[in-house]
């Protein structure tokens, strides 16, 4: 069985959670795409966790967790994550964490270029994370980045530097007048972190096509969502790799391998991290207020997350793009304070009342449609049977499926992994 747990909006959608839950059925978890730019939180019996980088399979014992060839990956940070995770008592050894040596290392002056960037735009910045997540896929397409597996045959690595390090100057120091960058500072990066890593690079496609050969449950993990995607999301305020479903096998290493199921992850309201686009946005108290209940800020940022209800709009159109073919709902628990709960369920464009999300240009001139349904008003955080859900909180969740015509499967009440509902 080959499943996408994949965010259908903005990202932040609650990912990690569902990945830590759902991985109980699963042998491998694979990351497919993205770096250190969001975080999947996952809280359970060991505690609090903000995973950036390794797959969220990584808290269970007797998950293969795989970094595929579609990610980029800061080995500062992911060396740094590891560390964190062994001190409260994880294991990370090479039998249980594989690097594919087709992915792509994002270097310091990827970082440094991100920031030089987001300071020169001031004012019209798209928002970046400054983790170097742009200028890094852009060298990969460039065909100009370094890949883990160049690590395993470091003369060959270190002959590249100079040259690739004297054509990056040529916008760090002679664009941005910027300090330039040392070749040997790059080869002390390398030597720092990634020799603490070559144990665990290794060429993941054929791991996963023998693991799928011999039966075993593969569950690709995404960063971001729908709405982040480079093709389908509010571009250019979008990540720079594919958040879709439908890239999963190819960014995990597996491109002759097809999913078998879509399991899209939204919250029960919308938030968003970052510039662009947001119709259904609140602002002021009306924003303050859900932000205060959600705790909606970012895992990797601690950035304050834009909010605002429920976008059906923007959510059937990510469930589209996902294909997804059940849903997770996150979340619910935090509309319980509410005795009234808005739904943004149309956009209004140049006076006409549109139903399909539109082009990116045209999302800054939409209104929210609004329309309000009946709040439950009571705890829901310890129910873990549909039959314990308040009459109203049954008749939301119905109402979302029914507005974005895709079955809701469990609806999360709470952060700890066994705060959820199975509804069917």
């Amino acid at each position: 069985m080959l499943t996408s747990i994949c965010g259908i909006n903005w990202g932040d959608e609650g990912k990690g959670r569902m990945v830590d839950l759902l991985s109980e059925k699963f042998d491998i978890v694979c990351r497919y795409q993205g770096g250190n730019n969001a975080g999947h939180t996952v809280i359970n019996d060991r505690g609090e966790f903000v995973l950036n980088l390794l797959p969220s399979g990584i808290l269970r014992e007797n998950v293969v967790n795989v970094m595929g060839n579609g990610m980029v990956i800061d080995i500062r940070h992911l060396c740094g994550e590891m560390d964190k995770l062994r001190a409260a008592g994880i294991v990370i050894t090479p039998d249980n964490l594989k690097i594919s040596d087709r992915a792509v290392i994002t270097m310091p002056y990827h970082v440094l270029q991100d920031c030089l960037e987001e300071d020169r735009l001031a004012g019209k910045k798209f928002g970046s994370t400054r983790r170097g997540i742009a200028p890094v896929y852009a060298d990969k397409y460039f065909k100009k980045a370094f890949r883990m597996g160049e690590l395993l045959h470091k003369d060959r690595l270190y002959a590249r530097v100079k040259d690739i390090v004297e054509w990056k100057n040529l916008t760090i120091a002679g664009g941005y007048k910027a300090e330039p960058v040392k070749a040997e500072d790059m080869i002390a990066y390398f030597e720092e972190y990634g020799s603490k890593l070559i144990p665990y690079i290794c060429d993941v496609g054929v791991y996963l096509n023998e693991a799928h050969a011999a039966g075993k449950n593969i569950m690709f993990e995404a960063q971001l969502g729908a709405l982040r995607d480079i093709d389908f999301g509010i571009y250019p305020y979008t990540s720079s790799s594919s958040t879709i479903a439908a890239y999963a096998p190819i960014g995990a290493g597996v491109p002759n391998l097809r999913l078998d199921n879509s399991v899209g992850i939204m919250k029960a309201y919308s938030t968003c991290v970052g510039e662009g686009p947001f119709t259904a946005e609140y602002f002021g108290e009306k924003a303050e207020r859900l932000r205060k209940l959600g705790g909606e800020y970012g895992a990797a940022t601690g950035r304050p997350r834009r909010v605002g209800p429920f976008d059906v709009v923007a959510s059937r159109y990510g469930i589209r793009c996902q294909g997804a073919q059940e849903i997770a709902l996150t979340k619910l628990d935090v509309l319980s304070d509410y005795e009234e709960i808005e739904v943004c369920t149309a956009y209004e464009l140049d006076g006409e009342r549109i139903a399909e999300f539109p082009f990116t240009d045209a999302l800054d001139k939409c209104k929210p449609v609004f329309e309000t349904v009946k709040g439950w008003h009571t705890d829901i955080s310890g129910c873990r049977k549909k039959e314990e859900l308040p009459k109203e909180a049954l008749d939301y969740i119905a109402y979302l499926e029914k507005a974005c015509g895709c079955r809701i499967k469990y609806v999360s009440v709470g952060a700890e992994r066994d705060a959820y509902v199975e509804m069917y």
